[in-house]
């Protein structure tokens, strides 16, 4: 059946401009990092797309080693995009990144002009697209002098493959280099993708954050602490499927009896909100006007929609609140 997408779509989300661009984003980006590969149901994957789009959310974010495997969550929504959204490509915002391992000898990863090149060439066929609308650096190569990194992403842009540029993953220092760079290169960075959440607020003791100075908007990643900051381990048990059972980015020795308890004192400041926990990091991270756009992902349609429904009840932080939630996460060991 042929996807026609809901005409209410821009009533109820917000779009947040991102650093000093022309470009805004939705205030929930949806991110393809686990969940699209080529393992993944295709119908869920579709539904989950169409739904996101539905409610407003225009921002896709990929990379070039999103899957399992590497490529494959590319693939899944350059197809999905052609069957399914391919009317409505001016509506979409689509941001791919490179600099992670994708293929075997020296030009594989990290920075260099030839990696993100070919990186960005091979995930436009993947999408099946001629240009993305943002292309990141996805971190910082050591062994790659910035300069460098930056003249290929300014490349790329006059080019006509992508049409703004982003980094991801610097800290503070590298982070003003670059966008120091990439303006004299007449490609401004607009967006930095950044680790941020209630549990993870490394970028805060950092200065990133405040490093951006509105010119450079910031969008976060794992939101909720890779599944932390949701309902999954109120009870302190560890679900089948769950992040956890992975014992990769989430590992089992986390939910011990001390998170728990923590997380269940997060999930009654959140139910005093009239929201879940999930949907207060969420809200949390949307409270400073810096942040441009919060990625979220999803399992499902309804954990989609649990998370979008974060901007129904999106109320300010009571002096209260934000207290308590500092006097919590501060105990976090």
């Amino acid at each position: 059946m042929k996807y026609t997408a809901q005409t209410t779509r821009y009533e109820t989300m917000e779009y947040r401009r991102a650093g000093e661009s022309g470009l805004r984003l939705p205030a929930l980006s949806l991110g393809l990092w686990h969940n699209f590969g080529r393992e993944a149901d295709e119908r869920a994957a579709s539904s989950m797309i169409e739904t996101a789009f539905d409610r407003g959310i225009t921002h896709f974010d990929l990379a070039n080693n999103y899957g399992p495997p590497p490529g494959s969550a590319e693939e899944r929504f350059g197809a999905i995009l052609k069957d399914r959204l391919a009317p409505y490509r001016d509506e979409l915002v689509i941001s791919t990144k490179a600099g992670y391992l994708m293929w075997d000898g020296p030009y594989g990863e990290w920075g260099s002009r030839k990696h993100l090149v070919a990186s960005l060439d091979q995930s436009l066929k993947r999408l099946g697209l001629e240009y993305v609308d943002i292309f990141y650096h996805h971190r910082p190569d050591p062994n790659t002098p910035l300069e460098e990194t930056a003249a290929a992403l300014s490349h790329l842009v006059r080019q006509g493959k992508a049409l703004y540029v982003g980094i991801s993953n610097y800290k503070a220092t590298d982070a003003k280099r670059a966008i120091e760079l990439l303006t004299e290169a007449g490609t401004p960075c607009i967006l930095n993708q950044v680790r941020y959440s209630l549990l993870d607020r490394s970028i805060e003791a950092d200065g990133l954050l405040d490093a951006m100075n509105n010119r450079v908007g910031t969008v976060c990643f794992s939101p909720l602490a890779q599944g932390l900051l949701s309902s999954t381990y109120l009870g302190g048990s560890i679900p089948q499927e769950s992040r956890a059972t992975e014992d990769r980015f989430l590992k089992r020795k986390t939910i011990t009896e001390e998170h728990v308890q923590l997380l269940n004192e997060l999930d009654e400041v959140a139910q005093e909100r009239g929201q879940s926990l999930s949907q207060m990091a969420i809200s949390w991270l949307l409270r400073d006007e810096r942040i441009t756009s919060v990625l979220i992902g999803a399992r499902s349609v309804s954990q989609l929609n649990e998370n979008i429904d974060a901007l129904k009840t999106n109320a300010p932080f009571t002096e209260e609140e934000r207290a308590a939630i500092d006097g919590i996460v501060g105990r976090w060991r």
